[in-house]
């Protein structure tokens, strides 16, 4: 049950490149991008900014296992990196991953430390003793007239070789025991088939945010020439006297501004590849690059009956939360069979004898011991509460997650559906403020107006390109929340994502 929540707060997170905090997200919110608008207060300016940790059902307290990894060697050079490659890298270097790996390994040793109590225990010990008794410690006093019988007896050595065996017959409680650890290893598997999807969320998460970085560097070089273009030309309008200096200085912070934006947007993306190559396993100082682009490409539709009949039967954390219930169910028979009696055999066989002449025989001892508890001072009855209260919890624990895994299955529909028609939207206002852009820079260039329209128009093209690089990155990530949502991440973002 620790690990179980453990994991579930990890999952709970997203990852932020603005807080360079990465974190999980559980709830499949679409995240939008968060970076340095490339719009300033003109009309028509939208601000951007990241999930924060409010969006999402609880928030992680401070870095959790799955921002880290266990680097793996320097390679000389520039490695390519698709995003399937980023993930199988997360897949084997991600410290969250390994450290999961590790409690399956836990949970089956303590399987066996229960499953030891049913199992036959067998044992040898030898031994060689000499001794010398004196009876009148044990109060024997000879005094017979005529007679002289020693008080003391030897020194006199003798041995004895024995090998012992013991089996529980019946013990009611330790075989619940048993089972109860054996669902427990289940519980453990599926957390960390789970973790698996946590990965493949936060890799996709921070490539995709990578990707969008490096549509803004270009977007912001673009605007950067767009600007100094116009810079020129107002300033060849103010030489040959046909327009006023408040043009040409109009004009200078427009660059300007843009040039700050682009410095932003380089730094944006050096940080963010940092987050990748620590999320998936890269040695420090690695330099590399991001090979795959953001498509868009439609997904076929599903619908929510049958994503929430594939989450309730895929879904590895929903799973664990059988597995750990029905574990609960087996402690609490366990802790109740406390009151009941258990029956053992236990017995021995070897060679005693002594040892000045080597004298031997065999000897055995063979014995049935049943025991039945009368009085354990409540200890039972306190084991029971104890197992009640941990059986109720793991039993609300699974109508949570069952709820939640509707919330996520339905807010990734919604997400998925929303992104997708923003995305039509926002290319298509793309090429109309475009259009604005140049129908601007030919009146400017005409002498009909001045910069501040062409100025607001270069904004509306920067805010054009930013709400467009948001929501092509909102709906490629609403695909892999889906994925998650429906319990094949692993599977689902290679399929969606293969090739792009």
């Amino acid at each position: 049950m620790k690990h179980r929540l453990a994991a579930i707060a990890l999952v709970l997170t997203i990852f932020s490149p603005a807080a360079k905090n990465p974190l999980l997200a559980q709830t499949p919110v679409g995240p939008v991008a968060s970076q340095s608008g490339n719009s300033s207060s003109s009309a028509g300016n939208t601000s951007y900014s990241a999930p924060s940790s409010a969006s999402s059902p609880a928030a992680a307290q401070g870095q959790n296992s799955f921002t880290g990894s266990v680097p793996s060697k320097l390679v000389p050079g520039v490695l390519p990196i698709s995003l399937e490659d980023a993930i199988n890298r997360g897949l084997k270097q991600n410290l969250g991953l390994l450290l999961s790996s590790q409690d399956v390994g836990s949970a089956r040793g303590q399987r066996w430390q229960q499953l030891s109590s049913l199992l036959p225990n067998l044992t040898t010990t030898s031994y060689v003793n000499q001794s010398q008794i004196d009876l009148a410690e044990f109060g024997f006093s000879f005094k017979i007239p005529g007679a002289s019988i020693p008080s003391i007896v030897g020194p006199f050595t003798y041995f004895d070789s024995r090998a012992y065996v013991t089996q529980s017959v019946f013990d009611w409680k330790a075989i619940n025991n048993t089972r109860s650890a054996s669902q427990s290893v289940k519980a453990a598997q599926y957390t960390y088939k789970d973790a698996r999807d946590l990965v493949v969320l936060a890799v996709g998460y921070n490539y995709l945010q990578a990707i969008a970085d490096e549509a803004r560097i270009e977007t912001a070089e673009a605007q950067v020439n767009t600007g100094q273009a116009l810079y020129n030309q107002a300033s060849d309008q103010l030489k040959a006297g046909t327009s006023p200096a408040i043009d040409e200085l109009r004009a200078h912070v427009e660059l300007q501004t843009r040039q700050q934006q682009l410095i932003q947007a380089r730094n944006d993306l050096a940080i963010q590849k940092l987050t990748i190559a620590r999320v998936i396993g890269l040695a420090p100082g690695q330099e590399f690059d991001l090979t795959d682009k953001s498509p868009y490409e439609p997904l076929e539709g599903i619908t929510v009956e049958d994503a929430l009949k594939r989450a309730y039967a895929t879904r590895s954390d929903f799973q664990a939360a059988l597995a750990t219930v029905t574990s609960a169910e087996y402690s609490r028979r366990a802790a109740h069979a406390g009151y009941y009696p258990s029956l053992s055999v236990s017995g021995d066989y070897g060679i005693a004898g002594t040892y000045s002449d080597l004298f031997t025989h065999g000897v055995f001892d063979l014995r049935a011991t049943l025991s039945v508890p009368i009085f354990q001072g409540g200890k039972v009855h306190g084991d029971v509460l104890v197992a009640d209260a941990q059986l109720q919890q793991s039993r609300d624990h699974l109508d949570n997650l069952r709820g939640q895994i509707d919330a996520d299955v339905r807010t990734a529909l919604f997400n998925l559906e929303s992104s997708s028609q923003q995305v039509v939207v926002a290319k298509s206002n793309v090429a109309l403020a475009d259009e604005s852009l140049l129908q601007s820079r030919d009146r400017f260039a005409a002498g009909v107006t001045n910069t501040v329209e062409v100025v607001q128009a270069q904004e509306a093209v920067a805010s054009a390109h930013e709400n467009y690089i948001s929501a092509l990155y909102n709906y490629n990530y609403a695909k892999i929340a889906l994925a998650r949502a429906i319990g094949f991440a692993e599977e689902g973002v290679k399929q969606y994502f293969k090739g792009k």
